[in-house]
C-alpha cells in the first residue's frame, strides 16, 4: 500500500530568499524515497523562482495558486512577515490570507530580524536558528504523518 503524499506549500514574497534557504534546508534531511512534495508559492515570480532554485518540485505564483493550494496542504510554512506584517502591505491579498487562515493545514511561520511578530519559534536568535527550527517542526509533522 502506498503512502499518502503529503504537499508542503511555502510561503513566500520579495525574494523569496527565505523560503529558499528553507527549503534548501529541507531538502538536506529528508530522505530521497519519502512521499512528500514541496510546492513554492510566491506572491512574485521572482520569489517563486528563488524557492524553485532551493529545491523545491515545482511553484506557483500569485493569488489563484496560493489561495488554491493553501487549501490541499498538509503544512504551509511562510514567512512571518509576508503572512502577518506584510499582508498590510500588499504582499497577501485578503483572498489570500483568509484562505491560508481557513486551511486545515498545520502551519509553521518564520520570523525574521525586521519582523516584530513572532509566532511558534524561538523569541530571538539568528534567521538560521529560525529555519532550522521550522525544519525540525516540518520532520516532526511529517512523522507524524506518515
Amino acid at each position: 500500500m502506498q503512502k499518502k503524499n503529503i504537499l508542503i506549500s511555502v510561503i513566500d514574497g520579495q525574494g523569496g530568499g527565505i523560503g529558499r534557504q528553507y527549503i534548501s534546508s529541507l531538502t538536506s534531511v529528508l530522505p530521497k524515497d519519502l512521499p512528500v512534495t514541496i510546492r513554492a508559492l510566491g506572491t512574485n515570480s521572482l520569489a517563486t523562482s528563488n524557492m524553485l532554485k532551493g529545491g523545491a518540485n515545482d511553484g506557483a505564483t500569485g493569488e489563484n495558486a496560493i489561495v488554491l493550494n493553501a487549501e490541499r496542504s498538509d503544512i504551509i510554512v511562510g514567512v512571518v512577515a509576508i503572512v502577518v506584517a506584510n499582508s498590510i502591505l500588499g504582499e497577501l491579498t485578503p483572498a489570500m490570507a483568509q484562505a491560508i487562515g481557513a486551511s486545515s493545514a498545520r502551519r509553521i511561520l518564520i520570523p525574521f530580524d525586521s519582523c516584530n511578530t513572532r509566532i511558534a519559534m524561538l523569541t530571538n536568535g539568528p534567521l538560521q536558528a529560525f529555519i532550522d527550527q521550522a525544519v525540525r517542526m516540518t520532520t516532526d509533522y511529517i512523522s507524524e504523518l506518515l
